[in-house]
């Protein structure tokens, strides 16, 4: 199963899939769905590669397969 990650707002909302993460008032991830393992681990790496580095001005829709 891969797991694609698609920007809705960068720094704010992310499409895991078919779960809307977002980010609430404390800075924290949260999605009204649970997320599996490998969505889970998808998104950590995504987060540390891409959202977590400030050369990335413009956030891009990837996909983990594994």
């Amino acid at each position: 199963m891969s797991v694609k990650i698609k920007p809705i707002v960068d720094h704010e909302s992310y499409k895991v899939n078919d779960n809307t993460i977002f980010k609430d008032r404390i800075g924290k991830w949260n999605c009204k769905n649970e997320l599996s393992n490998k969505e889970r681990y998808a998104f950590n790496q995504y987060e540390n590669i891409v959202i977590k580095n400030p050369r990335f001005k413009k956030h891009s829709i990837s996909i983990y397969k594994g």
